[in-house]
This record gives C-alpha cells, structure tokens and sequence, in this order.
C-alpha cells in the first residue's frame, strides 16, 4: 500500500471513528505508516524533482567530466561522473552524463578482431598496420552521419601519410541496399576503407549507443571513444606521436 493510500484511509476512518477508542488505536497506527514512508528516501521511479540549485551543479560536473575526457584525463573524467551520480543522481545532467559514461567504460579495451561481412571499398589489408586505427561506426540514413563521414575523409588524407588507419563501418539498418551504401561512398568521395559490420559485435565491443561513433585504438587498445566531430588534428598527431 503506498502512502496516498494509507493517507486517504486515515482521513476516511478519521470521518467515521469518532469516540470510538479502537478506531483512534487504527488512525494513530495508519498515521505512523504514512509518516514513516515520508520519511524514507524516494526510490528513482518517484524521486522528486531536483532544485534549481542540484540541477546547475550538476550540469557544471557534467561539463567539468566532458572538458576532462576531450583533454585525455579519463581518471578526472570518471572521478567527476561518479561525484555527479553520487550527489545529483536524479537530475536531467546524470541521465545525459550516461553516454559519456559508456564512451569512458570502453577506454582500455583490447582492440577487436576485425570481423566485417563485406567491404565495400579497400580491404582488411589497408586498415592493420598503421601507428593507430579510427574505427567509425555510422548508416546512410543518418544525418549526422551524412555529415561526418565525408568530412573524416580529410582527416585520412592529411593523416595517413603519418600512419593513420580508418575504417567505416555499417550495419546497413533499415533495410539499407548495398547500392545505396556504394553510392554514398562515390557520391560524397570517401576515400578510407567502407565495410559492413558482420552483425553488430565491433558494436558492441566499442560500446556503440548512437550514431556517429568513433573509437581510436593505439597499440592495441582503445585509446578514446566519441562523437567523431570532437576528435582533433592535435589529438591525432598526438597518437601518431607526431
């Protein structure tokens, strides 16, 4: 029985109870219960809402968390997540603080075995043996893809002279034909390895929530997990060690 329940029924038994000693022992008893689950700290399903207050500070460790990890300071990064589920866990900032909690939980990871079904342009043989390997996960209907996809190819470009690897890869969801992945590749003048994902578990292995995802791995493990949009010429040099 929940406490708006219990509190009805107090009031109920308060209208029809009067002088009546038994009925006064079942109010006071009822009135216990209703305080008692008051007092008890909400469950995530009912919490209340945070304060105005709880809400920014939360939002400014979320911040504080995403400025670390584009830094590389993962052990900041993660500090400030668990400090923002720890004291702030019911705010709008720790829901949102999850995908970047996944994306740091992936850092250190062995690197998978290339497993693909298909390639659609360049093979396995272009993609081992670099100083450093872009992994980018993405789909043709996408729009975020539509524009990031193109725009790695000058990344690749500029980079694999220095020994940068890259590969696309796609599940080819939602009924996505293998004529549509090829003339997205030709159309937009991808110039880096496009392969088709053989079911999903580089996905999984790199902890794939949303579309575009990149993951770099360096000397076997992974070494950063995100948004292909914040990657930068600075932290790919870096990982190239040039």
């Amino acid at each position: 029985m929940n406490r708006s329940i219990l509190a009805i029924c107090a009031s109920s038994l308060l209208l029809v109870g009067c002088n009546d000693p038994e009925m006064d022992k079942r109010i006071a008893d009822l009135e216990g219960r209703v305080e008692a689950l008051e007092a008890r700290p909400a469950s995530p399903g009912g919490a209340k809402a945070a304060s105005p207050e709880q809400e920014q500070e939360a939002a400014n460790l979320l911040k504080a968390a995403t400025e670390a990890a584009e830094a590389m300071d993962i052990e900041t990064a993660k500090a400030k997540l668990e400090e923002l589920k720890s004291k702030h866990g019911a705010t709008r900032a720790a829901r949102a603080a999850q995908r970047l909690e996944s994306e740091l939980a992936v850092i250190g990871k062995p690197e998978a075995e290339l497993d693909v079904e298909k390639w659609f342009q360049g093979s396995a043989a272009d993609v081992e043996g670099g100083k450093a390997t872009l992994y980018v996960f993405w789909e043709v209907w996408c729009p975020h893809c539509k524009r990031e996809v193109p725009k790695l190819s000058e990344t690749y470009n500029k980079f694999k002279p220095q020994g940068l690897s890259m590969v696309g890869l796609t599940k080819q969801t939602r009924d996505v034909t293998d004529d549509q992945v090829t003339a997205f590749v030709s159309e937009q003048h991808v110039s880096y390895p496009i392969a088709k994902e053989n079911g999903d578990s580089l996905s999984q292995h790199y902890g794939v929530r949303g579309i575009p995802a990149a993951a770099m791995v360096k000397d076997g493990k992974v070494v950063w997990r995100g948004h292909p949009a914040r990657l930068t010429d600075e932290m790919i040099s870096k990982w190239l060690g040039s």
